[in-house]
């Protein structure tokens, strides 16, 4: 790293010349008009501006490069320096002071403008405190009107017009042969203009034509991941930059794809392709509608990558350990991203699949989206192996204790490598239970707590009284498929109303929201269920054209005794319902389920 003091007039020379660009992950960035003015001001009261820094390139620049706004460069032009901290500075006295053209600026309420700016020349040579109002900023046609652009009070749409005020336009102070035409034109009015511009030239021209920019270089061999970390936090912005938004600069600027392809590789046209297919086969993995990362994220997609790469570079000998973070995202080549994208969008395709085969098939309903990319790297990895009874099982057991031991709602960048290593011996029998299986309990009183879907335990649940074969109440033809929970407008419904439990049951109105409690019916189900189950079970009966006891076996599919319903009794319900969700719980996570005494024994 080094620390230098070029003139302001050579960085502006670079800009313009492409020596001086932008990584393309840096975001468009506007300053409004009245910042503009004071930066300004700032250079010609010669007042120190604020470091500026910049990587230096060796000439093969880590990503694809972009002008700084207003700049004209060849597309082939390989800058020497890219600008991390300093764009709003540069780019902002760059079309104010060298480009011919207005500035493009926003006004306080960020309403798009195009703006000359001058000097008032008579306040310029005056007290410095008035360096801020001898800044002035006109419109396009370089005339400020007022009364509703009725009325001119100061045009400046000529040279001659210019200097009869006594404004200097800005744009103007590098430009050595047009800045003394001017200077002729502005004493020819008067004689006494001669003193005065001596001393604007002394006071203001002087100052800005020596300006200093201290400026940070950090050398080409700078690793990306610690350019990143510089740039996020030199940056005022505050907003932390994506793995994906750097990605995809650095791929574009690939100059060996560039030389192969004859264009740039453009992430994240690739990234939409593959989410769109995804979306369009599982809607588990998010909605386009509402923007390509919801749902499975770009993100998610890297790091299954990362792990499939860490995976191959271990089995090969060339690293110790599997890992997906930021820097191993961050480091990953194009060349084995274009690689392993399509064989990671079949394994998710797969997983997709799987959780279509556990009645998870609405990103609502997902208990966590992070669990995939392990599950993704493992099929990537094994192939058709996991199609085996064996590996089917091993891995819906491994799914379903991460989900019902909640397992992935804290930090999972440790948990990722680990699952994959372990269930990828476990599935090959080479190893004992994952970590993820052997580590998950599932305590009984939990069910009590699992009140919203903000619970991952809650979805899953939800799920499995799907998958285990409940009948709607409704549509009574055949047992809750996945095709038809959307069709149906299928959602987890109370089963005794709140308002009758306080009433009836006030002990146990802290339970009325509990899982246990709730059952995925359909929308139309519901409408019929108003009052208590003694009531609406009869309607529902008539409806479904049922035997009595045919329909009580319907509600016994959702695990739940009819006779407790029928009699309104909901202190029986809730024990008896309890215990039978603890049976599902158990089973899918093939374990015992724990009772609150003994997990506390265990925790001391």
């Amino acid at each position: 790293m080094s620390l230098d003091s070029p003139k302001l007039k050579d960085l502006l020379k670079q800009v313009e010349s492409g020596a001086l660009q932008l990584p393309d992950f840096q975001r468009e960035w506007k300053w409004n008009d009245e910042h503009i003015r004071a930066l300004i001001a700032t250079v010609t009261l010669n007042y120190p501006l604020g470091v500026v820094m910049s990587l230096q390139t060796g000439g093969n620049t880590p990503f694809r490069p972009r002008p700084l706004s207003g700049a004209q460069v060849s597309e082939n032009r390989v800058p020497d320096l890219l600008l991390l901290d300093g764009q709003q500075r540069m780019t902002s006295l760059y079309q104010a002071l060298r480009r011919d053209q207005p500035v493009d600026t926003v006004d306080t309420r960020n309403k798009e403008l195009k703006r000359w700016y001058y000097i008032d020349i008579a306040r310029a040579i005056g007290s410095p405190s008035d360096r801020d109002e001898a800044i002035v900023s006109v419109p396009e046609d370089r005339t400020l009107k007022t009364d509703f652009a009725r009325r001119v009070v100061l045009d400046l749409s000529t040279t001659q017009l210019e200097c009869a005020a006594g404004y200097f336009p800005l744009n103007l102070v590098f430009d050595t042969q047009r800045m003394n035409a001017w200077h002729r034109e502005f004493v020819k009015l008067d004689e006494a203009n001669w003193d005065v511009w001596s001393r604007f030239e002394e006071h203001v021209l002087n100052h800005v034509q020596s300006f200093d920019v201290p400026m940070i270089n950090l050398p080409a061999s700078t690793e990306m991941d610690a350019v990143c970390a510089v740039f996020e936090r030199v940056n005022a912005g505050g907003v932390p930059l994506n793995v994906f938004e750097l990605l995809t600069a650095t791929y574009a600027g690939d100059r060996t794809h560039v030389a192969e392809f004859g264009e740039y590789y453009r992430l994240p046209d690739a990234w939409l392709q593959i989410k769109s297919d995804l979306t369009a086969a599982h809607p588990v993995f998010g909605k386009m509608e509402a923007g390509v990362e919801d749902g499975l994220s770009s993100s998610d997609f890297l790091q299954a990558i990362a792990l499939v790469r860490t995976w191959e570079d271990k089995r090969d000998g060339l690293r110790n350990s599997l890992s997906c973070k930021r820097r191993d995202l961050l480091g990953l080549p194009l060349v084995d991203f274009m690689r392993l994208a399509p064989r990671l969008a079949e394994a998710f395709a797969w997983v997709g699949a799987f959780l279509e085969r556990q009645c998870i098939v609405n990103a609502a309903d997902l208990p966590y989206r992070t669990q995939l990319v392990p599950l993704a790297a493992v099929r990537a990895v094994m192939g058709d192996e996991t199609d085996t009874a064996d590996g089917e099982q091993r891995i819906a057991q491994w799914y379903w204790n991460g989900v019902l031991g909640e397992m992935y709602g804290g930090s999972i960048e440790s948990r990722f490598p680990r699952d994959v290593e372990q269930l990828v011996a476990w599935i090959r029998g080479h190893g004992g239970e994952p970590d993820t299986v052997a580590e998950a309990v599932f305590v009984s009183d939990r069910l009590d707590t699992l009140t919203t879907r903000n619970s991952a335990a809650y979805k899953g649940i939800y799920a499995l009284l799907v998958k285990q074969g409940a009948v709607d109440w409704y549509y009574t033809e055949a047992p809750l498929s996945p095709g038809q929970l959307a069709a149906h407008g299928v959602d987890v419904r109370l089963i005794f109303p709140k308002s009758w439990v306080s009433k009836s049951h006030p002990g146990y109105a802290s339970r009325v929201n509990s899982i246990v409690n709730k059952t995925p019916l359909s929308y139309r189900a519901s409408r019929s269920m108003t009052g208590p189950p003694t009531a609406y079970l009869k309607s529902l009966m008539l409806e479904s054209g049922m035997r009595p006891e045919w329909f009580d076996d319907v509600v016994a599919t959702h695990l739940i005794d009819p006779a407790t319903l029928h009699e309104g009794d909901f202190e029986r319900f809730y024990t008896d319902r309890s215990r039978q969700l603890l049976d599902l719980v158990r089973s899918a996570m093939r374990k015992h389920t724990v009772h609150r005494g003994f997990a506390e024994k265990l925790g001391g």
